[in-house]
C-alpha cells in the first residue's frame, strides 16, 4: 500500500515513521513534510490546505490510504473532497470537525448533551464581551471561536488580562477576522488537566492511553500558551475509575450528540481535560492527534498502526475487541525544543547539530516539527523544531534519557521546559500501567506491570 500523510509538523512525522514500520506499507509520502518525514518517507511540495492538488496526488499515485494530521485541512472539508472521489481517507467530515474548528459549536453541544464543562458566555461584540468580563469576580479564560494554532486560548488572572484578550482576539483579529468574529468566554478551572485520546468507528470507541501536555511556554507553567511544549504518557493521574467516568460521562454522550445533529463522528476524537475537584471537566475538542501528545503514544504503540486506522475508516473498529491494541508497557516522554521568541516572533534558518548524536541514544527518537533540509543540512523552519522523545523503565528514566538527547543538540536560540513530566502525580508503580494507565480492556483491570519484560498493556473498544 501507498500512504499519503497530510502535514509538516512533529506529529507527521511521527505517523510517516509509524506507518512505515507496517509490513504492509511500499510507500509513505508526507506533503508537504519536513527534514525527518523525508528520513522516513517521500516529502510532495504540496501545503496541507491545498485540498485539489492533495486529491490530484493520491489519484495519481494510486494513494491506498490518507491520514490527515492537522486541523485546517479538516475544518476545510478535505475527507469529504477524497470520499466523494472514492479515496480512502482518515479523519472526520468537515461538519463533524466543526467540535474542534468552532469552540462556540462545541460549547453549545457540551450544554445540550449535559457534558460537564466550565460556565460559558458567548459574546460576538467586544462591547459584549467586554461588559461580560467587567460583571464577573472570577478568573476568565477567552477563546477565539475559530482556529488559531493552538493559541488562541488566553488563560487570565485579573479582569484586565481578559479585556485585553478582548482587544487582542475581536479587535486587533491578531488570530485573523473569521477565528475572532465570535470569543467563547468562560470560567476558569483549576486543577491537572489531561490529553484523552480515541479513536471512533461506527458504534465502536477505542481509548487510547492517556497523555498529559504541558502547554506553558516556561518552567513550572510560566509563560504564555503555546501548541504545546512537551507531553509524557501515561500519566498516572488518569485512574481506571477517572477514565471510566470520563468515558460515561463525556465520551459516550459527545459521539451521541453528534449522531442525533446528523454529524457522525469518525477518526481521532482528542479531548481536553481539566480534573478539578468537582470532577473531570471538558476544557476543549479537537479532531486529530494531539502534537506533542502523538509523539509518546505512538512510541509506545505496538500494533500496526496502518491496520488500526484502516479498520476505522471501513468501519471494522469492533474488530479488536478480542485482541485489543497492544503498548509498550515502557512510560515515554517529549521534549519539544523551540526557537527564541515561539509562540511570537521567531527567526528561522538556523543549522541544528547534534541530531545524528542523539539518535543513537537508546529508545531515543528525534521527531522533527519545524525542519527543512538545505544542501545537506538540517534548518529550523518553525516555532516547534523539534520532539525528542525517549521510552524508559520508568518516568524517571524516560526523562533522563530524554533529557540525555536533549543536551546533544543545538541551534542558535533553542530553549525548552526542563519539566516535562515532573507533574506525574502516580497511583501505583511509577509511570507503568497499573499507575493510573488504565490499559485494558473495559470492564477488566489492567495488571500490575514494573518491568519492561512483563506482558504489554492492551485496550479494547467500547460498543455504543
Amino acid at each position: 500500500m501507498k500512504v499519503l500523510v497530510v502535514g509538516k509538523g512533529g506529529r507527521e512525522h511521527a505517523l510517516v515513521w509509524k506507518l512505515s514500520q507496517s509490513p504492509r506499507t511500499t510507500q509513505v509520502y508526507c506533503a508537504p513534510g519536513n527534514a525527518g518525514t523525508a528520513e522516513e518517507g517521500i516529502n510532495v511540495p504540496i501545503e496541507s490546505n491545498d485540498i485539489d492538488k492533495l486529491l490530484r496526488f493520491a489519484q495519481k499515485e494510486h494513494i491506498a490510504l490518507t491520514v490527515v494530521g492537522p486541523e485546517e485541512p479538516l475544518a476545510l472539508g478535505i475527507v469529504d473532497r477524497f470520499q466523494q472521489a472514492g479515496q480512502r481517507i482518515f479523519g472526520p467530515s468537515k461538519e463533524a470537525a466543526q467540535l474542534e474548528a468552532s469552540k462556540a459549536f462545541a460549547k453549545q453541544l457540551m450544554r445540550h448533551a449535559d457534558i460537564p464543562t466550565a460556565e460559558f458566555r458567548l459574546c460576538d461584540h467586544p462591547e459584549h464581551a467586554r461588559h461580560y468580563i467587567r460583571s464577573r469576580e472570577h478568573p476568565l479564560v477567552v477563546k477565539a471561536d475559530g482556529l488559531a494554532a493552538g493559541k488562541g486560548v488566553m488563560v487570565c488572572s485579573t479582569r484586565e488580562e481578559a479585556l485585553h484578550a478582548i482587544e487582542r482576539i475581536m479587535v486587533r483579529e491578531e488570530f485573523g477576522r473569521a477565528a475572532g468574529r465570535q470569543v467563547v468566554i468562560e470560567k476558569r478551572l483549576e486543577g491537572e488537566d489531561l490529553s484523552i485520546l480515541a479513536v471512533v468507528s461506527g458504534r465502536t470507541i477505542l481509548p487510547l492511553p492517556v497523555s498529559q501536555d504541558h502547554k506553558r511556554a516556561g518552567d513550572n507553567d510560566t509563560g504564555p500558551n503555546t501548541g504545546g511544549m512537551g507531553a509524557y504518557c501515561p500519566a498516572p493521574l488518569a485512574s481506571e475509575s477517572l477514565q471510566a467516568e470520563i468515558e460515561e460521562t463525556v465520551l459516550v454522550p459527545t459521539i451521541h450528540a453528534m449522531k442525533r445533529a446528523r454529524k457522525p463522528f469518525k477518526g481521532l476524537l482528542y479531548t481536553g481535560i481539566m480534573v478539578t475537584p468537582q470532577g473531570p471537566r471538558v476544557l476543549e475538542y479537537n479532531c486529530r492527534f494531539g502534537d506533542p501528545e502523538a509523539q509518546p503514544l505512538l512510541m509506545r504503540l505496538q500494533t500496526d498502526l496502518l491496520d488500526l486506522l484502516e479498520a476505522v475508516v471501513d468501519e471494522r473498529l469492533e474488530e479488536y475487541a478480542d485482541g485489543g491494541v497492544r503498548w509498550d508497557p515502557r512510560p515515554s516522554v517529549c521534549v519539544v525544543m523551540a526557537s527564541k521568541g515561539y509562540p511570537g516572533n521567531y527567526e528561522k534558518g538556523h543549522v541544528i547539530t547534534g541530531l545524528r548524536r542523539a539518535a543513537e541514544l537508546p529508545d531515543v527518537k528525534v521527531f522533527h516539527a519545524g525542519t527543512r533540509l538545505d544542501n545537506g543540512r538540517v534548518l529550523t523552519d518553525g516555532g516547534r523544531v523539534l520532539g525528542v522523545t525517549a521510552l524508559g523503565d520508568t518516568l524517571a528514566d524516560a526523562q533522563r534519557k530524554v533529557y540525555e538527547a536533549v543536551r546533544c543538540i543545538e541551534f542558535p536560540g533553542a530553549f525548552y521546559r526542563t519539566d516535562i513530566g515532573a507533574r506525574a502525580k502516580p497511583h501505583g508503580p511509577e509511570g507503568i500501567a497499573g499507575s493510573g494507565s488504565g490499559e485494558s480492556k473495559p470492564g477488566e483491570t489492567a495488571e500490575k506491570q514494573s518491568t519492561k519484560e512483563e506482558a504489554s498493556a492492551e485496550t479494547g473498544p467500547r460498543s455504543l
